[in-house]
C-alpha cells in the first residue's frame, strides 16, 4: 500500500532528480513598445514587439533540449508567452487566468521546459490575445530533429496581415469589434512575411529549401500557391506526415497553422509565393528572385521526416460520441439550433446587432448538458 510519507518522498525525489541537458543560457524575451517598418510607401508604425522585432525573434534549440526563457512584460497591459503546438506542463503553458497569472507591466516570469518534439511551432501572448497579436506579438520557435534532412537553407516565412489605416497606424479602434467576431474575425488589408510587405528573398537555381510557413493572422485564412518550386510537405502543425506528399495546389492554412516544407528552385528567373483569394488574381505574397545555380541538377529525393515520440492513442473503442451540426451563423440566416433535443431560436437579422436569443435554455442549462 503507498502511504502519504512514501508519497511524498517520491514526489520530493522527482523534483530534485537532476534535469536533461540544459539550454546554453538563459533567454531573455521582452514585450515593448517599438516602431516598425512594414514595406511599401507606408511610414513607420507604431507595434508592440517582442526585443522590438516584426515579427519576434526566432527561437531555436535541439529535440530534447530545455528552452529556458525570462518574459519581461514592458507593455501596458498584464501578458503572457503561449508556446504553441508544444507538448509541455499546464505550469509552462502560458494561458493568461488558466494555467498562469497573467505577468503585470514591469514583472517577469522564467519559462523552463523541455522539447520533446521537433517541428516548427510558435510563441505569441494569451492575454488579450485578439489586440496583443494584432499589434505585433508574435515569433517562431522551432526545435530542429537530431538529424534534420540536408538542405542548403532552412528559412522561417511568418505569414501576417494587418488592419491599417491611410497614415499606416494600427486600426485600434476595431479591437474587440462585436461585429467581427460575430462575423468573419478581425481581418486585415496589409499582408506581410516576416514584417515585410512583398518581401524579395534571393535564391540559386536547383538550390534546396525548407520553407517554415507559420501563420500567425488573427482570423485570415491563407490559400497559398508556390510558383518555381518542386519538392515536398513534410510536417504539418510541427508533426512529420506519415510520408512526404507532393506539393499541393494550394496550401490552405488556417491561423495558427504551420507547414514544413522541402523544396528545389526549378524556376530559371523568378519563383513566387502567391496567396490566392476567390475572384481575384494571384497576390505575390513574397518573390524569390533566382541568380546563379546552386548546383547543376537537382539533389536526390526528398525522405520524409523521422517521427516524434508522441504518446500512444488510447483506445477509443467505447468513447462516447457527440454528434454537433453547425451551420448558419450572423450571415446565414440561422433561425433555430438544437442542444441534444432542445431547441434554441434565434432572430438573425443583417445590420441589427447582437441577435436576441429566444431559446428555452439558459447557460445553467447548457451547463447541466456539458455544454459549458
Amino acid at each position: 500500500m503507498i502511504t502519504r510519507r512514501h508519497l511524498l518522498a517520491t514526489g520530493t525525489a522527482l523534483l530534485t532528480a537532476p534535469r536533461p541537458s540544459l539550454a546554453a543560457s538563459l533567454r531573455v524575451l521582452r514585450a515593448a513598445p517599438a516602431t516598425a517598418s512594414l514595406g511599401g510607401d507606408l511610414p513607420d508604425t507604431d507595434v508592440w514587439a517582442y526585443d522590438s522585432s516584426i515579427p519576434g525573434p526566432v527561437l531555436r534549440a535541439k529535440q530534447g533540449e530545455r528552452l529556458e526563457v525570462r518574459f519581461e512584460n514592458a507593455l501596458p497591459q498584464p501578458s503572457s508567452i503561449h508556446w504553441h503546438g508544444i507538448r509541455i506542463a499546464n505550469a509552462m503553458d502560458g494561458v493568461s487566468g488558466l494555467t498562469q497569472a497573467p505577468v503585470a507591466p514591469g514583472e517577469s516570469f522564467d519559462y523552463d521546459f523541455a522539447l520533446p518534439d521537433a517541428g516548427t511551432y510558435w510563441y505569441h501572448p494569451h492575454n488579450r490575445t485578439w489586440e496583443q497579436m494584432a499589434r505585433g506579438l508574435s515569433g517562431a520557435l522551432i526545435v530542429e530533429e537530431t538529424n534534420p534532412p540536408e538542405v542548403d537553407r532552412d528559412l522561417v516565412l511568418v505569414v501576417d496581415d494587418w488592419r491599417l489605416d491611410e497614415d499606416g497606424k494600427i486600426d485600434e479602434a476595431s479591437f474587440g469589434s462585436m461585429r467581427d467576431w460575430s462575423h468573419a474575425g478581425r481581418r486585415g488589408n496589409w499582408p506581410t512575411v516576416n514584417g515585410r510587405y512583398r518581401p524579395d528573398i534571393p535564391v540559386a537555381r536547383n538550390e534546396r529549401l525548407r520553407l517554415r510557413i507559420v501563420n500567425t493572422a488573427n482570423a485570415t485564412i491563407m490559400a497559398l500557391a508556390l510558383k518555381g518550386f518542386d519538392g515536398r510537405l513534410v510536417a504539418l502543425d510541427g508533426q512529420p506526415l506519415a510520408e512526404a506528399e507532393p506539393l499541393p495546389d494550394l496550401l490552405t492554412l488556417a491561423p495558427a497553422q504551420r507547414a514544413d516544407l522541402i523544396v528545389d528552385v526549378t524556376a530559371e528567373e523568378g519563383a513566387r509565393l502567391d496567396w490566392i483569394t476567390p475572384g481575384a488574381d494571384p497576390y505575390p505574397f513574397v518573390s524569390f528572385p533566382v541568380s546563379g545555380k546552386a548546383r547543376d541538377e537537382r539533389s536526390g529525393e526528398i525522405a520524409s521526416l523521422p517521427h516524434n515520440p508522441l504518446p500512444k492513442i488510447l483506445d477509443l473503442d467505447d468513447a462516447l460520441r457527440a454528434r454537433i451540426t453547425m451551420a448558419g451563423g450572423a450571415m446565414g440566416g440561422a433561425i433555430e439550433a438544437h442542444v441534444g433535443q432542445h431547441p434554441m431560436t434565434a432572430m438573425m437579422g443583417h445590420g441589427k446587432g447582437i441577435p436576441e436569443a429566444t431559446g428555452r435554455l439558459g447557460i445553467r442549462d447548457l451547463a447541466s448538458h456539458g455544454f459549458v
